[in-house]
């Protein structure tokens, strides 16, 4: 079959369940990715069967919780940003959710990140997967297109986006070499049809629980590596295209990016056992902790603000008199524009700049908004306490990967 004749070349080691390592001819060991689903079957019985009730009945509140929003595209606005930032942080970006928001907001200081554009990038990557998705599966050709978008005109530009890499990759520590690699992915020429192999089994009809299925194309990406830079964060966004697109969720509100983070060691550690002892039940057991975890705190965050959203209707209603329904105007904004200008009030509102800026004092006396720039002209005001429930502390310092030399992108 031509779909193992790759990876069941003769001249490498014992296969395990994931695949096998091969030697290359100038030397060095690559790892051949064997076709999914796992051989032997997989055993998803025991642990495994309640990690699964578990994950779907979380899936299930998060779905339920995000619905009972009054605009659950708000809250998926802010999501996807906390998302791209985490991501982006774990490549070894410095920029915030409040830089992200700041750049958007076309504040541009020079205190922001250089690396902000990352950020910027990986929304946009976001936002065309997301509206391809109605047109096209997820597949090779989506998978180039976000790549395109996440790499474009920044670090890592040069290195073909949206282009399949021509040349070998490895991933490992600075300075490793090929020969010291910690995992060295397969050769480009194998890199097609090894990634052929992975969008026949995501559209093959199979018995495997979505969840699975999401989890083992995830690792598989991981293994082929198949560009030469932001493989880590297509990944990621993998998880969260396939869950859209199977309906799992309604709203594209699970990332798994900031328990990735938390768990950095344990999740390199699981890829590399898949793929060194075809340890996959293992895997499967730490991603579906993952979704456990992340859909009840996302859950959470939805159900504040909902009471976030309610606490300041009512402040607005008591404390602004007649200007109340322009607050509430303003308000809702803010959902979806955390950091506004007097300006951008003023439209939203159609009063004077007069009565805008009254407007922003009063809401700021409310502790709505709070002036962010300590200027004294050109000034911006955030909602901070909206801001607050998505954000994450201080970006942890991660591996970049160095230009002219491919490292890990996970």
């Amino acid at each position: 079959m031509r779909k193992a004749a790759i990876w069941m070349a003769t001249g490498g080691e014992a296969p395990t369940r994931a695949g096998r390592y091969i030697t290359q001819p100038s030397g060095y060991r690559a790892f051949i990715a064997a076709p999914l689903p796992p051989q032997p079957a997989l055993a998803l019985g025991g642990e495994l069967q309640g990690l699964l009730s578990a994950a779907d009945r979380a899936l299930g509140r998060l779905d339920g919780s995000v619905l009972t929003l009054p605009n659950p595209d708000l809250f998926v606005f802010m999501y996807v940003r906390k998302e791209a930032v985490l991501s982006s942080q774990i490549e070894g970006t410095q920029s915030s959710l409040q830089d992200l928001l700041a750049a958007e907001a076309q504040l541009f200081e020079q205190t922001l990140p250089r690396d902000v554009d990352e950020v910027i990038n990986y929304v946009r990557a976001i936002n065309h997967g997301l509206a391809r998705l109605a047109e096209l599966p997820v597949s090779v050709n989506l998978i180039r297109e976000i790549h395109a978008e996440l790499m474009r005109g920044v670090r890592g530009g040069r290195l073909q986006p949206g282009e399949l890499r021509t040349s070998q990759n490895w991933i490992g520590p600075a300075g490793c070499t090929l020969n010291t690699a910690t995992f060295v992915p397969p050769p480009h020429h194998a890199v097609p049809a090894a990634l052929g192999d992975l969008e026949t089994f995501l559209h093959a009809s199979d018995d495997l629980p979505p969840l699975v299925k999401i989890a083992l194309a995830h690792v598989q990406f991981e293994t082929i590596h198949p560009f030469l830079d932001g493989n880590g964060r297509v990944g990621r966004l993998l998880i969260t295209f396939l869950l859209t697109e199977r309906g799992v969720l309604h709203k594209p509100v699970l990332y798994l990016s900031h328990y990735f983070k938390q768990h950095r060691q344990a999740y390199y550690e699981h890829l590399q056992a898949v793929r060194d002892q075809g340890a996959w039940e293992a895997w499967l057991a730490f991603f579906l902790r993952g979704v456990i975890e992340v859909a009840g705190e996302a859950a959470e965050t939805a159900r504040r603000i909902l009471q976030l959203r309610e606490q300041h209707r009512a402040a607005i209603t008591a404390q602004l008199g007649r200007a109340a329904g322009n607050g509430h105007k303003v308000l809702e904004s803010l959902f979806d524009r955390p950091i506004v200008a007097v300006n951008d009030v003023q439209k939203m509102t159609g009063t004077t700049y007069t009565a805008a800026n009254s407007l922003v004092s009063r809401l700021v006396k409310l502790g709505v908004l709070s002036e962010m720039t300590g200027y004294a002209r050109n000034r911006r005001f955030r909602y901070a306490p909206y801001i607050a429930l998505f954000n994450e502390a201080g970006p942890e310092g991660g591996a970049a990967e160095a230009p002219g030399r491919a490292q890990e992108d996970v």
